[in-house]
């Protein structure tokens, strides 16, 4: 077929994830604003590409989808370059520096690498060294807090998603249990039974949910890691877990639709609360796992979700930069005992922002297009 009967939607979403990846691998922390200095010295730039947090993680499972529906090359090589130079000088193992790993496993699977070593490395720490709280939780303990006795909503998307890859990878069946375990757990301390939505954080300490925040980008990595989740593991619609994660995903959803912002698609960062900003990374969040639920048939396709999500796509479209950036991105944000500081949380372009906007747009590209 010649280029001038492409699909003229289709041609417009490539062009702005390629942008989307140029800008990704491209951001600068010119200020410093963004750094963070560790104890013995280390500093972690959370905004460049080139270094190794979460941030990072994201980034390349963003990279990773749109590699396997497009076969796009170049995503490839940026993966494998990244994970190269960072395994040559290695990280301290936590929460959040685990995300990364999810990608490693994939690629490791599909022979594109051999990241046995690092694999068995990190999953074993998860399993056995990685602090917990009670009940077995994997406490939240990131490259400067402990986070004692604490769970936070971001643990599944960081931690656990790659525990399970891993698990299915090396065959090791207890990974798979204790992830699906992990979920359960999570479920259990950190969704709210009234509203559907996910409180940002739960401590045992105490037994609360710190300034009870039903936050945006907490939110939706649950509303990507569950759809994930069970495409990972093909539980069948007759599995129990399968059916519970269900339930759940269905709720959150059922109370996002609702809070969503009609006139511009998007979520506030604080979802029930509208004096808080619009942002945009976890719209993007929420459009990726509604379109590929409906596409899993999680959900019955009813037009109050596929409006939702065609919404929050057109939302997140807006936002994006003639140079690729996507905007109303914020900074990373801690569990706050006062919702108000959640809306001091700054806005800036970053990884994570970038990737979540690549896995809207490319799920978008092959659920509608």
């Amino acid at each position: 077929m010649s280029a001038r009967n492409a699909n003229p939607l289709k041609v417009s979403l490539l062009k702005h994830i390629h942008k989307l990846i140029d800008c990704l691998v491209n951001i600068r922390d010119e200020s410093g604003e963004f750094l963070m200095t560790l104890e013995d010295g280390r500093v972690i730039d959370t905004k460049g590409w080139n270094d190794w947090e979460w941030t990072h993680g994201i980034g390349l499972y963003g990279l990773l989808k749109y590699y396997e529906i497009t076969g796009d090359k170049d995503a490839l090589k940026i993966s494998l370059a990244w994970f190269k130079e960072r395994f040559e000088i290695g990280t301290t193992k936590n929460v959040n520096t685990m995300s990364p790993l999810l990608t490693a496993a994939y690629l490791h699977e599909a022979k594109n690498a051999d990241f046995l070593v690092h694999m068995d490395s990190w999953a074993e720490w998860v399993m056995y060294d990685m602090p917990r709280t009670e009940e077995g939780g994997l406490q939240h303990i990131t490259y400067l807090v402990v986070n004692h006795q604490q769970l936070w909503d971001d643990t599944l998307m960081m931690t656990v998603l790659p525990l399970a890859k891993i698990g299915l990878v090396l065959d090791r069946p207890r990974y798979v249990e204790e992830a699906k375990r992990q979920f359960l757990l999570h479920i259990k301390y950190l969704q709210d039974i009234q509203t559907g939505l996910w409180f940002h954080g739960w401590t045992f300490d105490g037994r609360h949910h710190f300034g009870k925040a039903r936050w945006g980008r907490g939110n939706c990595w649950i509303t990507v890691a569950i759809p994930d989740f069970i495409e990972m593991l093909k539980l069948s619609e007759t599995d129990g877990i399968r059916q519970y994660l269900v339930t759940s995903l269905v709720a959150q959803i059922d109370a996002l639709v609702k809070f969503q912002d009609q006139a511009t698609g998007l979520w506030h960062t604080i979802l029930d609360d509208e004096t808080s900003y619009l942002e945009s990374s976890c719209t993007a969040g929420f459009a990726y796992g509604i379109l590929k639920a409906l596409r899993l048939r999680l959900l019955p396709k009813e037009e109050r979700y596929v409006d939702s999500a065609k919404k929050a796509i057109q939302g997140v479209l807006a936002n994006i930069t003639p140079e690729g950036e996507l905007k109303l991105v914020s900074f990373g944000t801690p569990v706050f005992d006062d919702i108000e500081e959640y809306k001091k949380i700054p806005l800036t372009s970053m990884p994570y922002g970038q990737s979540l906007a690549l896995l809207a747009l490319t799920e978008y590209l092959r659920t509608f297009v």
